[in-house]
């Protein structure tokens, strides 16, 4: 086949219309074109007046030669790229003697998911420890906090099946270097298990919260149909380790598994287990992440700031956005985990704390748009040993994060409702006493308050001020992201992990032989399309140390 980038056509083109512009921009016959399907398609909304869509189409031709020939030196006419998935190896029926141990996956989102499942395909059989509940379950469990304000440590916005991504946009997007196409082998899966085939071909792919639910239970199905295992409300509390390898774990139930091969996919929010590896001598090491609120608009107002009068549009949809502003205190702050027609939902995992996080249906068609607003931060700013100099314990940004989760819980009345305040007074410095034109999404409820109190706010000053400073520069990008009735919640703390399980180009970890860390828990992903990438190549990474594959030079 052969592969046309960049082909422009108005945003309102006819259904017919792309076959001709294929045959036009080629300058072929029509019968020479064979047939064609989308790669790709994007927008251009920068003249929002008229909105350009820009396709990637994969052409098969009478005479491709003769047309490559022609377009010598375009790159946008070259041959299409092997998109394909390709194994590492294969296990042979009889791999599992009495005396080797089966692979162990530690979690079960979207990390989890993909290494087991390429683990199961290998014929690897996997079992997977996953500390929460089956999704469904979880997902009463999650409403239930959002509903009566009754907290499930265990099972949650972040433990259970699926992972912290099965309450959010779930987009399926990444900014990630991808030579080896590895993205679209999740894409293909998630297709497989249910999502709409629309999400191999558009720009930003999303399946959103109630699709995930469905295609996550079918995804397992396929792991045990392949000889996986997983097991629910199995909660890690020790590893065993000899001479410098892992040789299994130890659940909360008493029991012992014994594995040379350890997947640790935990989540950004593991803290007990964090802690437990430290103690075992586990290398690891502090890492930036960020921290502030999410801000809810009217999303027509992005729609119209985005689109102009394209705003609406189906084929369009929601608008979202990305902003960055470089404060004049040095600190960067920028939008993250942007939710169009979504909702702020309580995201803790333990008692007394308040976690706020964003989610969006596959509709996408909630009245609010809501995203986060964070500023950078690095170790220097939260060690705990009060040092200017030397190196910042592993642990300290977790007890960073859970001094700001209980403050918002304190400012938020003593309850799981979250602290919030309108823009306008948070930018002028008063507290917020009634809600205006936007209603907040956020579930047990809001309870206004001054997030900003100089020295007893619920962020760090330096915080507070970069985002009182970011949030007109951002008006001049979108105009009315500062208008005084846009409603900020408190707090987001959970934006990544706060530490790296440092690991090796082998993917094990530094000193551990056959500890794998993979995921957003471990510092290597940020997403659902990422740790899906990241449990794929760990999963290799494993396959090949237990089929003794060699790695390609």
């Amino acid at each position: 086949m052969l592969r046309l980038t960049e082909l422009r056509l108005p945003l309102n083109h006819a259904e017919d219309a792309l076959r001709p512009a294929v045959v036009a921009r080629l300058g072929i016959g029509d019968a020479d074109l064979t047939s064609f399907t989308v790669f790709k398609r994007s927008y251009d909304a920068r003249k929002k007046s008229a909105v350009v869509l820009i396709y990637t189409v994969d052409c098969v031709l009478v005479d491709e030669s003769a047309v490559l020939a022609q377009f010598s030196g375009d790159q946008h006419v070259r041959p299409t790229p092997d998109t394909s998935y390709h194994f590492v190896g294969h296990a042979a029926a009889d791999f599992f003697a009495p005396q080797r141990s089966r692979p162990l996956v530690i979690g079960f989102g979207p990390c989890g998911i993909f290494a087991a499942l390429i683990l199961a395909q290998m014929g690897l059989r996997p079992i997977v420890l996953e500390r929460g509940k089956e999704v469904r379950e979880r997902t009463k469990d999650t409403w239930g906090l959002w509903r009566q304000g009754v907290l499930h440590p265990e099972s949650n916005v972040q433990f259970g099946e699926g992972g912290a991504g099965t309450f959010s946009d779930g987009k399926l997007w990444s900014q990630i270097s991808d030579p080896r196409h590895l993205t679209r082998k999740v894409l293909t899966e998630f297709v497989k298990a249910g999502a709409p085939e629309e999400i191999l071909f558009v720009s930003k792919p999303h399946v959103g919260t109630f699709r995930l639910v469905g295609m996550v239970e079918k995804m397992r199905a396929d792991i045990e149909a392949l000889g996986g295992e997983i097991r629910f409300q199995q909660r890690m509390t020790d590893v065993l380790i000899e001479d410098g390898h892992i040789r299994g774990v130890t659940l909360a139930s008493g029991e012992a598994l014994r594995s040379d091969h350890v997947v640790l996919a935990l989540g950004h929010s593991a803290r007990d287990t964090f802690t437990m590896l430290h103690e075992r001598g586990v290398y690891m090491e502090a890492k930036p992440f960020s921290i502030g609120y999410r801000i809810e608009h009217p999303q027509g107002l992005i729609d119209r700031a985005r689109f102009g009068p394209n705003a609406g549009n189906q084929i369009l949809g929601a608008a979202d956005y990305k902003l960055v502003h470089h404060a004049s205190n040095g600190r960067a702050v920028y939008s993250f985990c942007m939710c169009p027609g979504g909702t702020v939902v309580a995201a803790t995992s333990e008692p007394g704390r308040v976690v706020t996080n964003g989610m969006s249906q596959y509709s996408r068609n909630e009245r609010n748009a809501n995203a986060g607003i964070v500023v950078g931060i690095s170790p220097q700013d939260y060690r705990q040993d009060g040092l200017t100099e030397g190196p910042v314990s592993p642990l300290d940004g977790m007890a960073f994060q859970r001094f700001w989760e209980s403050r918002a819980y304190e400012l938020g009345g003593g309850t799981y409702a979250a602290p919030g305040q309108l823009v306008g007074d948070f930018i002028k410095g008063r507290p917020s006493k009634a809600l205006g034109s936007v209603q907040p999404s956020y579930k047990p409820g809001v309870y206004l308050t001054d997030l900003a109190q100089p020295g007893n706010g619920s962020l760090p000053d330096y915080a507070l001020a970069a985002i009182r400073e970011a949030l007109p520069a951002f008006d001049k990008q979108i105009k009315g992201f500062s208008m005084p009735d846009a409603v900020l919640t408190g707090v987001e703390t959970r934006t990544s992990s706060p530490l790296r399980i440092t690991r090796g180009k082998d993917f094990q970890s530094l000193n551990i032989k056959g500890l794998y860390p993979a995921g957003e828990g471990a510092g290597y992903a940020g997403g659902i399309m990422s740790a899906g990438v990241d449990g794929i190549e760990v999963a290799e990474a494993l396959g090949r140390e237990m089929l003794g594959v060699c790695i390609k030079a």
